[in-house]
């Protein structure tokens, strides 16, 4: 596991995915720890798990020892960050990958969204939250957005504050095509192998340790990603599309 967890990696990675997953660990009394996974897409466009760290400190500071492990085990660009509102982060990835874009995941900020409004009206909502982000340029968002807020704000003041809070990293993703952006908008890549470890956490209660934990998701990555034989949907017009936007940046 350790040997995993500090093996070489490539020099590039378009795409990063990163996400939590809570668990409870027993140390003396039980306690909540965040697994933080970093899920990178390759040139090949193949799905890697980067790493799994506990989180032991909040905010910049583990950021920033998280990015520079992977700076120093080889990774020299990462294009996109697709991360959810993880506090510290995009500090601390602009510290280390200067050049990387940090776009906040559009599926995590809907739901957050949809917390504040009542049954009966979230699709409606959701249809008008929908016109934002799939509009065809940022400029034609922002002008949804206003939209949204003529609408809700009476209603839901902070649904329209939070996406202009955030809306420097919700908007990275209207300069690339469709295609593109299906890839990036989301982090499902991610949620999904959550879901996979949720699986085997729920019926064990809590763990003794850390290393306990560690060694039980390592093993359970290992079998999820024997499924990963193909590379994401629509790849080679992504890749081409990067050749362009990125110039200079990808590996001959």
């Amino acid at each position: 596991m350790k040997a995993w967890q500090s093996r070489p990696l490539d020099a590039v990675y378009p795409i990063v995915y990163l996400d939590c997953i809570h668990t409870k660990v027993r140390e003396g009394a039980v306690r909540v720890k965040a697994v933080y996974l970093a899920l990178g897409i390759n040139l090949a466009g193949e799905k890697e798990i980067l790493g799994l760290w506990i989180a032991q400190s909040e905010g910049a500071k583990f950021w920033l020892q998280v990015v520079t492990e992977l700076r120093n085990r080889g990774v020299q660009d990462i294009f996109i960050a697709c991360v959810d509102g993880l506090k510290g982060f995009p500090e601390a990835i602009e510290a280390v990958f200067p050049h990387t874009s940090v776009q906040l995941c559009i599926v995590h900020m809907v739901r957050h969204s949809l917390n504040y409004v009542s049954w009966k009206r979230r699709a409606e909502v959701a249809a008008d939250l929908k016109r934002i982000y799939q509009s065809s340029t940022a400029d034609e968002a922002e002008l949804r957005l206003g939209e949204f807020e003529t609408k809700w704000d009476d209603d839901y003041l902070p649904i329209g504050q939070s996406w202009r809070r955030n809306w420097a990293r919700i908007t990275p993703f209207f300069d690339f095509p469709p295609e593109i952006r299906k890839v990036i908008y989301t982090t499902n890549a991610i949620e999904s192998v959550n879901m996979s470890l949720r699986k085997i956490t729920k019926n064990r209660g809590s763990l003794p340790s850390d290393e306990a934990l560690l060694k039980l998701f390592y093993l359970a990555l290992r079998n999820i990603s024997k499924k990963w034989t193909m590379p994401i949907r629509d790849w080679k017009v992504a890749l081409t599309r990067f050749t362009i936007s990125y110039e200079g940046r990808l590996p001959q």
